[in-house]
C-alpha cells in the first residue's frame, strides 16, 4: 500500500507523543513493504526525501501559528496526498481529521483512517473558538473515516459514549533499550549539575495541562521539611504556544538549584536523563495514552502519576498514583517514594517486564496494518461502522 501520514509536524520524532508514534509505525509499515509518505511542517526542519526504508518525507507549507499550523498543513497536505496516489491517508489528531471530509468527496477510492491521539478541547491553552473547532474534529474523526483508531481503551469508549462509533483499538508502543551507563552518560549529566540516581525526572511540554506546577510546589514543600533527602527536580520539555506558563514555571523555580529545568531535549541526552533517573513523576492533568510513561517503564524507571483514567490505563498497578491536582496527595506519595529505594527499584523493575509485554511497536505496527488492509477490504465506499442508536 501507498499511505500518507497527515497531522504530524515531521520527522525526526524531535518531540510529541504523536509524532513519536507517527515514526515508530511509519519505519515498521516501511520495513513491511509498504511506501509511507509523511508530510512534514516546513518550519520543522525535516529533509524532504528518504528517511528510511520505505519511508519518504514531503516538505508542505503552513502558516505557522498557533491556531493556522496544524489546519492549513493538513489542507495542503491533503491535496498533495491525493495527487501521489496513495492507497490511505492517515489522519493523526482530532484537529486534522476536521479535513477527513475532503478525500472521502474527492477521491472515493482512497481509504481514510484517523487516529483518534487525545481529546485536545481539554487542554487549557485553547480558547473557547479552538475548543470549539477540536469538539468538530473529535466528531469528524469519528464519521468520515472509514475506519477510526483510538490509542486507548478509555478513548474508546468515548467515541463510542459521544459519537457512537465503534473505534478499533491499537496502543502507543515502546521499545526495549538495552544500554549501560556510559562516559557519555556522566558528561551530560554533569552539563545539568546532576548524578546517576539523584534526581526525580518529569518529561512532558510544558502546558498548564501537565501539571509541572504542582510538582514543583511538591518538591518546595518537601525541601522545607527536609525530606527531599538530596533528590534534586528535573523538567524537562519546552513551550507549545506557552510561553506565558513557561514564565510562569521560571519564577516559580528561580533561585532554586535543587529544581533544573532543562527546555526541551531529544536523543542521546533524553535517553541519559531516562537510564539515570531514580524516578519518573507525571502530575498531568489529562492525556491520551501517556508515551512519557510507557518510556519511562521502559527503562526500569519507577513511576508517580496522577489518578487519572488515562494515566491508570497505562499503569495498571505497576505505578503509585496520586489524586489528580491534589499537591499535598502528591507531596506525600512522592515523599513516601523518596524513603524506599529499594521498593522503587522493585517497581521500575516489574513495569519493565509489564510494559515491554503489552506495549510494543512492532505489535502496534501489526494492528494498524490490519485496519488498513480491513478498510480496503470494505466494499462501500461510503461505509462506516457505527453503533445502533
Amino acid at each position: 500500500m501507498r499511505i500518507a501520514m497527515i497531522g504530524q509536524k515531521g520527522l525526526p520524532a524531535r518531540y510529541g507523543g504523536i509524532e513519536r508514534h507517527v515514526e515508530q509505525l511509519s519505519l515498521r509499515l516501511g520495513q513491511a513493504g509498504h511506501e509511507v509518505l509523511v508530510y512534514s511542517r516546513a518550519w520543522f526542519g525535516s529533509a524532504a526525501g528518504e528517511y528510511a526504508p520505505g519511508v519518504r518525507t514531503v516538505i508542505t507549507p503552513t502558516i505557522h501559528t498557533k491556531h493556522l499550523d496544524a489546519i492549513t498543513h493538513t489542507f495542503v497536505s491533503t491535496f498533495y496526498a491525493l495527487r501521489s496516489g496513495v492507497d490511505v491517508i492517515h489522519y493523526h489528531g482530532v484537529g486534522p481529521s476536521l479535513l477527513a471530509w475532503i478525500p472521502r468527496l474527492l477521491a472515493p477510492r482512497v481509504r481514510v483512517i484517523s487516529t483518534f491521539h487525545c481529546i485536545d478541547a481539554r487542554q487549557r491553552k485553547w480558547g473557547r473558538l479552538a475548543k470549539l473547532a477540536l469538539r468538530m474534529g473529535e466528531r469528524c474523526a469519528c464519521w468520515f473515516p472509514h475506519r477510526t483508531v483510538t490509542v486507548a481503551r478509555w478513548l474508546q469508549e468515548y467515541c463510542r459514549d459521544s459519537y457512537q462509533r465503534a473505534c478499533d483499538y491499537v496502543p502507543n508502543g515502546v521499545e526495549s533499550v538495552e544500554r549501560s551507563n556510559s562516559d557519555n552518560d556522566t558528561k551530560t549529566l554533569a552539563e545539568f549539575g546532576l548524578e546517576p540516581n539523584g534526581y526525580v525526572l518529569m518529561v512532558a511540554r510544558l502546558l498548564p495541562d501537565k501539571g509541572a506546577h504542582h510538582l514543583v510546589r511538591a518538591h518546595q514543600e518537601l525541601r522545607r521539611q527536609n525530606k527531599t533527602r538530596g533528590k534534586k527536580l528535573v523538567i524537562v520539555g519546552g513551550s507549545a504556544f506557552t510561553m506565558d506558563y513557561v514564565d510562569q514555571l521560571l519564577q516559580l523555580v528561580e533561585g532554586e538549584s535543587d529544581i533544573v529545568l532543562t527546555g526541551y531535549q531529544h536523543g542521546s541526552v533524553l535517553e541519559a536523563l531516562f537510564a539515570n533517573a531514580y524516578m519518573v513523576a507525571h502530575p498531568s492533568e489529562t492525556e491520551g495514552l501517556p508515551i512519557t510513561i510507557l518510556e519511562a517503564m521502559s527503562y526500569g524507571r519507577a513511576v508517580l502519576a496522577s489518578n487519572i483514567p488515562e494515566n491508570l490505563e497505562v499503569t495498571s498497578g505497576q505505578a503509585i498514583n496520586f489524586n489528580n491536582r491534589d499537591v499535598a496527595d502528591l507531596t506525600a506519595k512522592l515523599d513516601f517514594m523518596l524513603a524506599a529505594p529499594d521498593l522503587v527499584a522493585r517497581l521500575g523493575e516489574q513495569s519493565q517486564q509489564y510494559v515491554l509485554q503489552n506495549y510494543n511497536w512492532d505489535d502496534v505496527a501489526v494492528g494498524v496494518a490490519d485496519v488498513y488492509h480491513r478498510a480496503a477490504a470494505s466494499e462501500k465506499s461510503a461505509s462506516v461502522e457505527h453503533l445502533p442508536a
